[in-house]
This record gives C-alpha cells, structure tokens and sequence, in this order.
C-alpha cells in the first residue's frame, strides 16, 4: 500500500496516544525554581542516547463554570511570562499531596471565583507543552453554581482578579478570531462547544 494511501475508518485503530517507556539513564534537577524546577534526563532512544531539559510540573486543574443562564465564568489576571492580563478560567496547581485533581478544581474554583458547584463532570484532559514542560491539565465542567459564604483573600497576580460571566458563542468567536489566547480556556471553551454541539 502507498504510503499516501487513505485507510478505511473501520480498518484503523482508535486514535490516541500511546504511553511509551524509555530508559533512563539519568536525570538531575539543574534548577530550583519558586514553583516549578527545571530537570535534566538522558535517555536511549532505538539506537541513540538523548538529553533534554524540560520543566518538571505538579500538574494543574481548570473549571470551565456554566450559570443557569448558560455563561461561563472567565477570570482576567496578569500572567508575567507574556506581559498579558489575559482572560482564562479559574485553574491551579495540583500541588497538595494526595490531593485528587476534582478535588483540587473545587478547591481552586472556591479560592479563585468564591464559587462552589453541585455537579461536575470531566471535560477535557491535555499535556499543555508536552516538548518542554512534563505538565497534565485535568479541566471540569461545573454547573449548579452558587456563592461560597466567605470570600478568598488573594495576593500577588490575583489580588486583583477581574471576573465576567460571557456566553460560550462569544468566548469561541473570541478564539476563532484570535483575540483570546490562553490554551486552557481555547481548548476547554472549544471542548465543550463541541459537546454540546453533538
């Protein structure tokens, strides 16, 4: 068969990524850094040995929220890397020990919006960079929605979080015409137009 050739759909295996175990053979923290560390891993690859430096994540959450009416919660914080206050969702590091990751997006969405949700479902899981950064992001869709009864105190980039409840339209319009640019929001936003489309 050509290499070009197009394969039946019902002759194909599923699409999906496949887990795929290497050799080690060594690997070192090069940096310590205030959140994350940068690590340095050698590895055999077929014939070869290979170095790569990557950063070395906890793994994070995100909460794409729906109110009664449909809208989703978008949070604008300033994010220091690309010198953007940009729009996203409530999200957070999976940095408590043992902590499950739906219960580590609960916790976000309390500290983040003061919010709290009856029901929750998986949405969307992605590694966010995954030729640099060893990253898992686990996005919920939350809908019951309701006011927590006392208000997170925030610092720091989120001391002064800006929030706005938008239809999900307008959220994949701003993505489609390239005015929203975080990838958490762009892919859990596209995910659940696409669901919901279904």
């Amino acid at each position: 068969m050509p290499a070009d050739a197009v394969v039946p759909a019902e002759a194909q295996d599923l699409l999906q990524d496949d887990d795929f175990d290497v050799e080690i053979t060594s690997s070192e923290t090069v940096y310590r850094g205030a959140v994350w560390n940068i690590k340095r891993e050698e590895f055999r690859y077929g014939d070869s040995t290979i170095a790569r430096e990557f950063v070395d994540h906890t793994g994070a959450v995100a909460v794409l929220v729906q109110d009664d009416e449909g809208r989703i919660l978008l949070i604008k914080q300033y994010r220091h890397p690309v010198h953007s206050r940009d729009w996203e969702l409530p999200a957070g590091l999976l940095d408590v020990d043992g902590e499950p990751p739906l219960e580590a997006a609960k916790r976000e969405l309390g500290e983040e919006a003061d919010l709290e949700a009856s029901k929750w479902q998986p949405l969307v899981a992605f590694n966010s960079t995954p030729g640099g950064s060893n990253e898992r992001l686990f996005v919920f869709h939350a809908t019951g929605v309701t006011d927590t009864e006392s208000a997170f105190e925030r610092e720091a980039e989120e001391a002064d979080i800006e929030k706005r409840w938008v239809a999900l339209d307008e959220v994949v319009l701003g993505v489609l015409e390239g005015r929203l640019h975080n990838s958490i929001l762009s892919i859990s936003a596209l995910a659940l137009h696409a669901k919901l489309g279904r």
